[in-house]
C-alpha cells in the first residue's frame, strides 16, 4: 500500500487502532504505521494489557516483512510511550531500531509521558512532529484522556425511547421500542466500554445479562449494580460468570457472603443520605482503570447519575413512535425556572436503521 502525505499515514494509523477498539483497557487504543519511501513496510495495534504496544507490533511486522525501518517514518495515534509499565518504553525502541521521523497525532496525557516520548525520540535525532488529525485521535480514546486528566471514567448512559422520550409502559413493557439495527448498535457502544452500569430496579425488572451479544468481541465489558440496600438476589443473570461488582451503601456480611460465593465483589460506598455516593463512585472507578463506563439504567438512577453531574455524554436513540403516557428517559425534578435547565451540546445526529442515534455532551471537550 503506498502513502502520498502525511495525513494519509495518520488516517492508516488510525483505522488500525480502530481495531483495537474492544481490546486495548485499560491502555489507550493505538494504531501505528511505518513508512519507506511511500510505502508501507509495517503495521500494528495496541495488544491488551501486559502486551505489546502498537509501535512494536508495527516493528515485529516491519522485520516478519524483511523491511530494514531505519531512516523510515512512523505515524503514531498517541505519543510513543517514556516510562516502564507493564512493558519498556515505545520511545526507546524506535530510537533503538534507527528510525528517521515520528509523527504523533497527539501528545500522551499521562503524567508519566506527557512530552517525554517525542522529547527522547528529538534528543536521539529523529524528526518529530504532532497534532495531525489530533480530534479523531482524541475521540479514539476520550475516556482514557478523561481518566488521566481528571481521574474519573468518560460516563456515556444510553437510553432508548419514542420519539416523545418514553423509555417503557408504566407497566414495564418495553422490548421493543428500537429496531434490530439500534440494539446491534448499542451492544457495539457496550462492547467498547470498560464497565456496564446499571442499578437494583433494572436488575429487578429485567433480570439483564448486562453483556455483550450483538456484535463480536473477545472481551466483556465488567458489570456494576448500584445497590444501596444489597437486595439483588443471589440468582439474578447479572452475576452468571462472576466479577461482577455491587455497590451498596451499608454493610450486609450475610448477604455479602452469598453474593462473593457467586464471584461477586461488594463496594460500599454511602452518601449521607443512606443511598451510593455516585461521586465518590465515579472517582473509585477511576481509581480502579476504568476508562470508559457504559450506563444502562431506569429512569431514577439516571436522573440521580445527571443531577449528581456525574454523567458526560448521552447516547440516545429515537424510535420514530408515540407512547403517550409512559415511563420517561430521566427522573428528574420539576423546574420553577428555565435557568435550572440542564444544558447539553449535539455531537453527533444519525440515523441508524429506522431510528435516530443523538450523542449529546453535557461538557464539550
Amino acid at each position: 500500500m503506498n502513502i502520498n502525505s502525511d495525513l494519509e499515514g495518520m488516517q492508516l494509523a488510525l483505522q488500525w487502532a480502530e481495531k483495537g477498539l474492544f481490546t486495548t483497557s485499560p491502555n489507550p487504543r493505538i494504531g501505528c504505521v511505518i513508512v519507506r519511501d511511500g510505502v508501507v513496510i509495517g503495521e500494528g495495534v495496541t495488544q491488551p494489557a501486559g502486551q505489546d504496544h502498537a509501535e512494536i507490533q508495527a516493528l515485529k511486522d516491519a522485520r516478519r516483512r524483511g523491511h530494514d525501518v531505519r531512516g523510515a517514518t512512523a505515524y503514531v495515534t498517541l505519543e510513543p510511550c517514556s516510562h516502564h509499565g507493564r512493558t519498556p518504553p515505545c520511545a526507546d525502541a524506535l530510537v533503538r531500531e534507527g528510525l528517521g521521523r515520528v509523527v504523533a497525532a497527539m501528545e500522551d496525557p499521562n503524567p508519566l509521558v506527557a512530552g517525554n516520548g517525542m522529547a527522547r525520540l528529538s534528543a536521539a535525532g529523529i524528526e518529530v512532529a504532532s497534532g495531525l488529525l489530533a480530534e479523531q485521535a482524541y475521540e479514539m480514546n476520550i475516556g482514557f484522556f478523561h481518566r488521566m486528566r481528571h481521574g474519573l471514567p468518560w460516563v456515556r448512559m444510553k437510553t432508548a425511547a419514542s420519539l416523545d422520550g418514553m423509555t417503557a409502559l408504566h407497566n414495564g413493557q418495553s422490548q421493543w421500542i428500537t429496531g434490530p439495527e439500534a440494539r446491534a448498535d448499542g451492544h457495539a457502544w457496550r462492547a467498547r466500554a470498560c464497565a456496564i452500569l446499571t442499578g437494583i430496579g433494572t436488575v429487578k425488572a429485567d433480570d439483564p445479562q448486562l453483556n455483550v451479544r450483538a456484535v463480536e468481541t473477545p472481551r466483556q465489558p465488567r458489570r456494576i449494580v448500584v445497590d444501596s440496600k444489597l437486595e439483588i438476589s443471589p440468582q439474578a443473570r447479572v452475576l452468571e460468570g462472576g466479577g461482577t461488582w455491587i455497590v451498596a451503601a451499608a454493610y450486609h456480611p450475610e448477604k455479602e457472603a452469598e453474593l462473593r460465593d457467586k464471584g461477586a465483589e461488594i463496594i460500599v460506598l454511602p452518601n449521607a443520605h443512606g443511598k451510593v455516593d455516585l461521586p465518590e463512585l465515579m472517582r473509585e472507578l477511576g481509581r480502579r482503570q476504568i476508562n470508559e463506563l457504559h450506563v444502562e439504567a431506569g429512569g431514577k438512577l439516571n436522573g440521580s447519575m445527571i443531577r449528581e453531574g456525574c454523567v458526560d455524554e448521552l447516547l440516545v436513540y429515537l424510535a420514530p413512535t408515540l407512547l403517550g403516557d409512559a415511563q420517561g428517559m430521566f427522573a428528574l425534578p420539576a423546574l420553577t425556572e428555565l435557568s435550572g435547565k440542564h444544558n447539553l451540546k449535539f455531537h453527533e445526529v444519525k440515523q441508524v436503521g429506522a431510528d435516530l442515534r443523538i450523542l449529546a455532551r453535557f461538557n464539550p471537550h
